[in-house]
């Protein structure tokens, strides 16, 4: 529904609500006015709001409340007050895209009471370039916990919106992106991915958030949340002839129930980002803004960083981590090991020198400690033990040799999804990590949960990620964690939880069906709106073949892309995720990923279309240079990017990588053209991206 102006909105309450009810309405503008939020009670007390976006409606009329294993907060509510607060602030990330972030919105509070004197208050904060809203309950008599069911939270769309969507897997975010309107939601075929061993795909019409959405004027849509603490993942069940869809909580081991909460508690954001194009969904700020301020009071050892690491030989087959490679553990992943144990000493020395060589931070090394022969898929208490080293694996001689190298070792906590037994470890394996000097680790939670009954985005594991960010603090390291609940901006709050993988990332390209050429087109606008991924680009060698004549599986994307992927998939730590040999083949192309930093003081997104392409321009942090990424699905495409981001009076001499002639992601995907040219502020560079290809430049001040 198109409206003139914000007033005919307005107009339109009145048919909705009784009379009586109209006096519980209440209206909240964004600071510029491009949003408002309208919310009320009808005459049986139940809430619904309605977001409008630039006059147009964006989210109808839509129910709020929550079952209660004890009771319902559904309806009988009343109105106790309404106070408005306007806000505005800038703080300065510890990392990011830019160098400060403006927060600013207009603040709504919305007080209720039901029947039986149970108080709730709904927080709703208008910003210009969407909204966010949370249930909170503030602790009153009677009252002291509450056992949550449901959570009755509705978005209501206007129309068939083009739709980017994941299955709601309780367990797993590891899928290919569906693109299709909402009405033809539908997760069924998500069921023959075998490639996934612990997915667990219930509700045929469920989605995991964020959900990113086009309507036909162009205006998008992202549903998502913000701030997840003690409280399960926000999934959404799709009505697909309303056009509808209704908040779907992760349940614990026991199904009825959803959360458990001491009063007084709030729920995380449920967020609705807004922009007139693609373009401002990538440059929104609003997730992040909805976080609490940072809680690490010396934040000075907290720095991103670039690694290489002992894990893409495991993937291609080339080593195990293992010990010692058991039949069972290649029956389990039905990947035949010829190699041998890959964190051995010397191996580990090698990357060392590698990443001394050519200036990296880090070195991760994946298989270090005992108990592989008994991780995937077994479903026990016990398995790893983390200050345990394999024998091959001398980590005192190998702490002292990074060190004298100027590098750091990245630890490794594969938990195996035995999550008690981590927990009885963590302030012991901390210390472990301490004592070699190690101030960064990477943790997996592959397999099902134990205890049993639990779910990789239920309220239990969003308490143990939390945790762990908090405790790696307190012995500040830095984290990385791979298969956990998608990020919702907690890194404004620890800001030493670098990255998530919480998606499909670059391994699926060695050893299943892959990510087409559109996934990378796609996650910023999905997974990475809530925070940085760990998605490991980089690989030059991208045929599987090239390590076994039998392997069919290739890299879904040529390697000017992969160097391209460095700017435009965000992140504060980011791999080199080829083998070493691989890239001094090819030191000239190596040089941007050389090159290129991890951390920003500003971001412009220079064109955009969700599944299409993206082109980005970041400015290094405490420098002048810039760096410009530009990716294409399996279509070729041509642009004409002019360089007025950069200041005026000043000469940059660029790098340009680009597609090299022919090349095409499955095709001929090697072939990277350098050139190099000098730029100033209006220029303009024309881009060619292949099939499945991108470019990537570093314009260097003088």
């Amino acid at each position: 529904m198109l409206l003139n102006r914000f007033g005919l909105a307005i107009l339109t309450l009145a048919f909705t609500f009784s009379l009586s009810a109209q006096r519980t309405l209440r209206t909240l503008y964004s600071p510029g006015k491009q949003t408002m939020i309208a919310v009320g009670l009808n005459k049986s007390g139940e809430i619904f709001y309605q977001i409008i976006y630039r006059n147009r409606v964006a989210v109808d009329w839509s129910r709020l409340g929550f079952e209660t294993r004890s009771f319902d907060l559904r309806e009988g509510f009343k109105l106790l007050g309404a106070a408005e607060l306007p806000h505005d602030e800038t703080w300065k990330p510890v990392w990011g895209e830019v160098a400060q972030i403006r927060n600013r919105y207009n603040e709504l509070e919305y007080s209720l009471a039901d029947e039986a004197g149970r108080r709730m208050t709904i927080r709703f904060r208008a910003y210009d370039e969407g909204a966010g809203f949370r249930y909170e309950f503030p602790k009153q008599d009677g009252l002291s916990a509450m056992t949550v069911t449901d959570e009755l939270t509705e978005f209501q769309m206007t129309a068939d919106h083009t739709a980017w969507w994941i299955p709601g897997d309780y367990d797993s975010n590891e899928h290919v992106y569906t693109t299709c309107p909402i009405s033809k939601i539908d997760c069924t075929h998500y069921n023959k991915e075998y490639a996934i061993a612990t997915q667990h795909i219930v509700r045929m019409k469920n989605v995991q958030t964020p959900i990113a959405m086009r309507m036909a004027d162009g205006t998008h849509i992202a549903l998502a949340e913000a701030a997840l603490v003690d409280f399960g993942a926000l999934h959404l069940e799709t009505d697909v002839e309303k056009l509808k869809f209704k908040a779907f909580l992760i349940a614990s081991a026991d199904s009825t129930v959803k959360s458990v909460n001491t009063l007084p508690f709030h729920t995380p954001w449920r967020t609705v980002l807004l922009s007139p194009d693609a373009a401002g969904i990538l440059e929104s700020k609003l997730i992040l803004n909805l976080n609490e301020p940072c809680k690490i009071e010396d934040v000075s050892w907290i720095k991103p960083q670039k690694y290489v690491g002992v894990w893409w030989e495991m993937h291609v087959g080339l080593a195990t981590w293992d010990y010692e490679a058991t039949a069972d553990m290649m029956a389990a992943t039905g990947r035949e090991v010829k190699g041998k144990h890959g964190a051995n000493t010397e191996n580990v020395k090698r990357y060392i020198d590698f990443a001394a060589k050519y200036g990296f931070d880090g070195v991760l090394v994946e298989g270090w400690n005992t108990g592989w022969k008994d991780w995937f898929g077994k479903w026990k208490d016990e398995v790893f033990d983390f200050a345990r080293p394999y024998p091959d694996y001398d980590i005192d001689a190998l702490s002292r040799y990074a060190r004298e190298k100027g590098v750091r070792i990245i630890m490794h906590h594969e938990t195996s999804a035995a999550v008690p037994s981590y927990e009885r470890q963590m302030d012991a394996a901390y210390a472990y990590m301490n004592r070699y000097g190690m101030n960064s680790v990477k943790t997996g939670y592959v397999g099902k949960i134990i205890p049993r009954g639990e779910w990789h985005d239920g309220q239990w594991m969003a308490n143990h990620y939390w945790r762990v960010a908090e405790r790696t603090a307190q012995h500040r390291i830095m984290v990385d964690m791979h298969e956990p609940v998608r990020p919702s901006g907690l890194h404004r709050t620890w800001p030493n939880w670098l990255a998530c993988e919480a998606a499909r990332g670059q391994e699926f390209n060695a050893w299943s069906t892959g990510n087409p050429p559109e996934h990378e087109c796609i996650l910023p606008f999905t997974r990475i709106l809530g925070g940085p991924m760990d998605y490991t680009p980089g690989i030059f060698e991208v045929r599987m073949n090239a390590y076994d004549p039998n392997k069919k599986e290739v890299v879904h994307t040529t390697v000017a892309k992969q160097l391209a992927l460095y700017v435009t998939l965000y992140s504060p730590l980011q791999m080199a995720a080829d083998l070493p040999e691989n890239y001094e083949k090819r030191l000239d192309v190596f040089q941007f990923i050389r090159d290129v930093p991890v951390d920003w003081d500003d971001t412009r997104v220079l064109g955009a279309a969700i599944g299409d392409y993206i082109t980005v321009a970041r400015r290094q942090k405490g420098a002048q240079n810039w760096f410009l990424g530009s990716i294409t699905d399996e279509n070729p495409r041509d642009f004409s990017v002019r360089l007025d981001f950069l200041p005026a009076g000043k000469t940059y001499d660029a790098v340009i990588y680009a597609d090299g002639p022919d090349a095409h992601w499955k095709d001929n995907p090697y072939p990277v053209a350098i050139s190099r040219r000098t730029v100033q502020k209006g220029d303009v560079l024309e881009l060619r991206l292949a099939a499945g290809g991108g470019c990537a430049i570093s314009l260097m001040a003088p």
